[in-house]
């Protein structure tokens, strides 16, 4: 789950990493207000789950609390990146001398922690990267023994923080190694850390991804989800308990296992080329031991796509046997009744196959189509797409 400017913030002071949290608030009115309470020069900006609001126009310095309220109208009306603006963050302005960037991230490729920081970069990181790599500092850590003080002095010494920051910046490296560990996040970016007049250190934006498979840890992380800004089939798949993300496409997939689901995609793209570009309309993985109602509950996410054409379930029964997939999809079509209009293609093997295949030959149902290979059953699915479409 990735986090929005001032959600992150929160995260940071609850570990106590120096920086202003301000007020987010939802109205031009509101955001008066706090410009109001805060005194002073503040900036207004857009929070949604995307970068690059600068340039959209979504951060706007305000000298008064008027200058404020029309920032805030003006940002509230604005799209990023084709997200909706329904809030902005009113912050105290800050006196910056340097920006820098910082970050904790998950090194997938090495299976490990990765440290990527810069006395050069800031906002405009990017072009750091492009035009000095060397400045951009990338610097391993250790899964066992994590980012001690002694760690965190090295860091703060390669990545070249000044003198009279030194402590400051080693002090919050532990901080925010803290929020990284603890919170289970895979990302943790300050961006830009800045030095502020005074030579006082402070994170003036955050951002933070947090690892869903920890969210047991975490109850309190529910806080964060914005319930009316999600996909709305996404956080219906998610009350299920399902494993699932929206794609663009036209056909559903269902699987059991993430290899399997990933291989269906492929195939269904493939097959899709000689039917119009036909693509896949999402990722559901029903997992090694899904049962007939998580098979229901996959089908009643997927059949309400208004995007989806036609539906591919793709199963290879081991500890999911293929009868339960079936009692699961016939199940699904009875609750559904007159709901349920999208053909699907169903190809099971493995354990239980016959009593599956038997199972569906006996329910005949008209939008039930059976076919024995993945190759022909991905094929068929893009063909009734891709005529469903034209219809």
């Amino acid at each position: 789950m990735d986090l929005m400017e001032y959600q992150a913030k929160e995260l940071f002071a609850k570990h106590g990493v120096a920086g202003a949290l301000g007020k987010t608030v939802e109205t031009p009115e509101a955001a008066r207000a706090a410009a109001e309470e805060i005194g002073g020069v503040v900036v207004v900006k857009a929070q949604v789950k995307a970068g690059g609001r600068g340039k959209a126009g979504g951060v706007k310095v305000a000298k008064t609390p008027e200058e404020a309220e029309e920032a805030a109208r003006a940002i509230l009306s604005l799209e990023i990146k084709g997200l909706p603006v329904n809030r902005v963050l009113v912050v105290a302005g800050a006196s910056i001398e340097e920006e820098y960037y910082f970050s904790f991230l998950l090194d997938r490729s090495n299976r490990s922690y990765l440290c990527i920081a810069s006395v050069e970069g800031g906002v405009e990181i990017e072009e750091v990267a492009k035009t000095n790599p060397d400045a951009v500092k990338k610097i391993a850590i250790d899964a066992g023994t994590g980012v001690d003080a002694e760690k965190a002095a090295a860091i703060a010494d390669e990545v070249g923080f000044p003198a009279e920051l030194r402590d400051q910046a080693i002090t919050m490296i532990q901080q925010l190694w803290t929020v990284f560990t603890e919170e289970d996040a895979t990302l943790v970016e300050v961006n830009p850390l800045a030095r502020l007049t005074g030579d006082k250190l402070e994170a003036l934006d955050g951002k933070v991804s947090l690892d869903e498979n920890a969210d047991f840890r975490h109850p309190e992380h529910k806080t964060f989800e914005v319930r009316e800004e999600a996909d709305a089939l996404e956080s219906k798949a998610k009350d299920k308990g399902l494993n699932y993300v929206k794609l663009d496409g036209a056909v559903g997939i269902i699987g059991n296992g993430a290899g399997l689901v990933m291989s269906t995609l492929d195939v269904v793209a493939y097959a899709g080329e000689n039917y119009g570009g036909v693509t896949p309309a999402n990722f559901l993985d029903i997992g090694g031991g899904a049962n007939a109602q998580v098979m229901a509950d996959g089908l009643d996410v997927i059949l309400n796509d208004e995007q989806v054409r036609s539906v591919f379930v793709n199963v290879f029964g081991g500890i999911t046997a293929c009868d339960e997939v079936a009692n699961g999809i016939a199940g699904a079509l009875q609750i559904l009744g007159d709901e349920a209009t999208k053909p699907l293609v169903v190809r099971l093997d493995g354990n239980n196959v016959e009593e599956g295949r038997r199972i569906l030959d006996e329910l005949n149902h008209p939008l039930v189509t059976q076919i024995d290979t993945m190759d022909g059953a991905a094929d068929r699915a893009a063909e009734l797409a891709a005529h469903n479409q034209s219809a």
